[in-house]
């Protein structure tokens, strides 16, 4: 039987491929290795040393077939926070989780994301970060790269995440509003701007804009997952 305890927040970081990125994302999180958190990392079956890496700066290193909403819930069956934070390999928390912790301490039925900052340097990330923290306090819709936090009650209540190719954060964020709105922390996690620097600002905002239609329209997440893995 799974030990829950109410005051230990659960870091869980879906990784595929991320030998580069695994070990600068885990090490700010030693401090609250130390203050009784746990950090676990579930490898989608790296063909790297991402898991390697990974191991001597997390509590538990699992194996998971590929797919972020897979591994996020494989996670979250061996986690034993009564919070669970979800959290990408390139996305950085702030350095005071404070309202978090306490969060968790009161052991509320709750969920939500912080805001979010993009590495980028260019006026352009302002820009878009802004609108990503907007348009995520008016639609109660929280993204992957904000860093969802779900209380664990509530998180089972839901059944975690609908096990989707793509749009996971999407389909999660509207199971949870029918309970609770988001809980939206102003602290912001620090996103890598990588995607958008390869790719282009305009191009990835309009690639993004049309992936979220077509979901809303109905498409195949699988089929926007192939699409969006061929950029």
């Amino acid at each position: 039987m799974r030990f829950i305890q109410s005051t230990m927040l659960s870091i869980i970081i879906p990784v595929l491929n991320e030998a580069e990125t695994i070990a600068p994302c885990l090490r700010p999180l030693q401090t609250l290795r130390k203050a009784g958190h746990e950090v676990i990392v579930v490898d989608g079956n790296s063909q790297d040393n991402t898991a390697a890496l990974a191991g001597p700066l997390c509590d538990q290193v699992l194996s998971s077939p590929p797919g972020r909403a897979m591994q996020m819930n494989t996670g979250a069956g061996q986690a034993a926070g009564a919070y669970l934070l979800f959290l990408h390999a390139d996305t950085f928390l702030p350095t005071d989780i404070g309202p978090l912790i306490a969060l968790a301490e009161k052991n509320q039925r709750a969920w939500g994301r912080f805001d979010i900052h993009l590495s980028g340097r260019a006026l352009g990330f302002r820009v878009i970060e802004t609108c990503i923290n907007l348009r995520s306090r008016l639609s109660g819709i929280a993204t992957g790269d904000q860093a969802l936090f779900i209380q664990r009650e509530l998180f089972d209540e839901i059944g975690g995440y609908p096990e989707l190719a793509l749009m996971e954060d999407i389909a999660i964020s509207k199971l949870l509003k029918k309970i609770s709105r988001p809980i939206c922390l102003p602290a912001k996690v620090k996103s890598s701007s990588r995607r958008w620097e390869q790719h282009g600002l305009i191009k990835t905002i309009l690639t993004m804009w049309l992936l979220r239609a077509l979901y809303f329209f109905g498409c195949d997440p699988a089929r926007l997952a192939r699409h969006y893995q061929c950029r």
